[in-house]
């Protein structure tokens, strides 16, 4: 992609330097998001940047390169963790939904007891199409 045409890309505006025609960055760090640059510049650095773009086969570049963004950027908003400070939180997340997804099928378990339908909490479960294991319903396991 060329960056003489349309102006520099995101990288070269960054760095104050003219934007060759076969620009590394210009795909993957347009002028209209000059911050997605900034963020990767901030944490790796353009040349290891470059390195790691040049070092890929071109149908991953993008993946790459999106990868690097979002992981420089959960860096920037925390420096301490980054993105595994937010994939805790999202996993605190699941737990507690299914908590009280036990919680309420308990619950339904008791009140169909009560009515004396013979429901079962199984009955009300989504069905395990393969992708989780046996233990995923089983509460004891969650909290590990």
């Amino acid at each position: 992609m060329s960056c003489s045409g349309s102006g520099r890309c995101a990288a070269c505006k960054h760095l104050r330097r003219r934007c060759p025609s076969d620009c590394i960055f210009a795909p993957y760090f347009p002028a209209s998001d000059p911050r997605r640059f900034a963020y990767v510049h901030r944490i790796y650095g353009a040349s290891n940047v470059a390195k790691i773009l040049q070092g890929l086969p071109v149908s991953v570049r993008g993946a790459a390169a999106e990868s690097l963004y979002k992981e420089a950027f959960y860096r920037v908003m925390d420096p301490v963790y980054g993105v595994v400070g937010m994939i805790t939180v999202l996993h605190q997340q699941i737990c507690a939904s299914q908590c009280q997804l036990a919680r309420v099928n308990a619950d339904i378990a008791v009140a169909a007891a009560a009515a004396g339908n013979g429901a079962t909490p199984a009955m009300f479960l989504p069905e395990q199409n393969g992708s989780h294991s046996s233990s995923y319903y089983d509460v004891s396991t969650w909290l590990k």
